[in-house]
């Protein structure tokens, strides 16, 4: 008798272990339209509690079908200990999804393996370039950028043949190819990518201007902006997702000074960079408005931009199409997604402008698209993927873990 009361118990233990090493992971919206390359996250913390002891090296990640996804786990809490290898000090899981069009709802597994998860292809990358005048650079699979650092800010030595640039603004890189670009253009050589061979090319130029995405303080009549960023982390480098961070020295705004500490969140499949700003008044004013620029004209001598700007005063974004004799066109946006307060301008940019609080960040998204990569090729079909890519942001997934 005593065999047949335990037998109920150890079935009942048995089910439990059998669940833990498998979670169902529901992900719904409320957006109509398709969301390509969406990407998913789940905090570890989450998924350790519905599986404990999952390890990443030891997991799969499979969507309705049964097809094996590629994944990543970031480790954004360093200072989380996990001292019994029990997998509680990872940050997020992340993986991606193709919604369709009307497509809602998706569902997937996760669950232990016993085999060695493949280490799947990387589809961003991030890294500082002390090669090139402490560049930094980052892409995924559609764009590439760069910003510059303080050695470029240095002042020319007498006789020197060094190039000198202040300025925070952001670049951009435009991309033929969906494979990793950065490595391979500083390795040709400083003033090489200015020329497509085929896989694209530096067309953009920043100068002093906020190049595309680049910030500073508005008072109502004058932009107030910093200079190179001086220090760099990088938080996670993919496969899915890039995550890093710059920070720039304090500076006079008007009759305040202010510090940023800018952090990137760069996703594969995506024309849009998320950018997390968070500024300091260190004396002044804490409350005070951001203003997040694109170049009016960035295009190379000679070729002739026609230029169409589109404001959206009701979805918070703008986006810019320059279309050029020869380099082809190329298609700008910001979007500011909450904390919206306008639009400005000053003599080189177009500015959206945020409401900021010290030490709150200020979230907005910065993206660009050139016709010859095939994707856009017209400003209709650019202003429809940033008013697409707006419309998402207000619709946010919404995950479920079930075992």
């Amino acid at each position: 008798m005593k065999s047949l009361r335990l037998l109920p118990l150890f079935l009942a233990s048995a089910l439990a272990a059998v669940a833990a090493d498998k979670v169902t992971v529901t992900v719904t919206h409320d957006f109509a339209g398709a969301r390509p390359a969406e990407t998913i996250t789940i905090p570890w913390s989450d998924l350790n509690q519905a599986m404990p002891g999952a390890m990443l090296q030891h997991i799969a990640v499979k969507d309705a079908k049964g097809t094996v996804l590629a994944y990543q786990v970031t480790n954004v809490a360093p200072e989380a200990k996990d001292p019994k290898g029990q997998g509680i000090a990872y940050g997020e899981l992340i993986f991606q999804h193709d919604f369709a069009a009307g497509e809602k709802s998706a569902t997937f597994t996760i669950e232990k393996i016993a085999a060695v998860a493949p280490v799947f292809p990387s589809k961003v990358f991030a890294r500082y370039v002390p090669e090139r005048l402490d560049d930094f650079g980052w892409e995924n699979d559609k764009l590439a950028h760069r910003t510059y650092g303080p050695a470029l800010a240095e002042a020319r030595a007498p006789g020197a043949n060094k190039e000198v640039l202040v300025t925070s603004g952001l670049d951009i890189w435009c991309k033929r190819v969906d494979y990793l670009v950065v490595d391979r253009w500083y390795n040709k050589g400083h003033d090489h990518y200015h020329h497509d061979e085929g896989e694209g090319m530096d067309m953009y130029n920043v100068g002093t201007s906020r190049g595309a995405g680049g910030t500073g303080i508005w008072d109502g009549k004058q932009l107030y902006v910093g200079r190179n960023f001086k220090t760099w982390k990088v938080v996670a480098n993919g496969p899915i997702r890039a995550i890093f961070e710059l920070s720039y020295e304090t500076w006079t705004a008007g009759g305040a000074i202010v510090s940023e500490v800018k952090r990137f969140t760069v996703d594969a499949g995506s024309n849009f960079d998320r950018i997390d700003s968070t500024f300091t008044a260190e004396v002044g004013p804490k409350n005070f408005t951001v203003a997040i620029g694109l170049n009016k004209d960035s295009a190379d001598k000679g070729q002739e931009p026609v230029i169409t700007v589109n404001p959206n005063q009701a979805e918070g974004w703008l986006s810019q199409w320059e279309a050029q004799k020869t380099n082809g066109s190329l298609g700008e946006g910001i979007i500011v997604p909450a904390d919206f307060a306008g639009f400005a301008e000053d003599s080189v940019n177009r500015l959206v402008l945020a409401k900021a609080v010290s030490g709150q960040p200020v979230r907005y998204y910065v993206g660009a698209g050139w016709s010859k990569a095939g994707e856009f090729t017209t400003k209709e079909s650019w202003d429809a993927y940033v008013a697409a890519f707006a419309a998402r942001l207000k619709s946010p997934l919404k995950v479920t873990l079930t075992q």
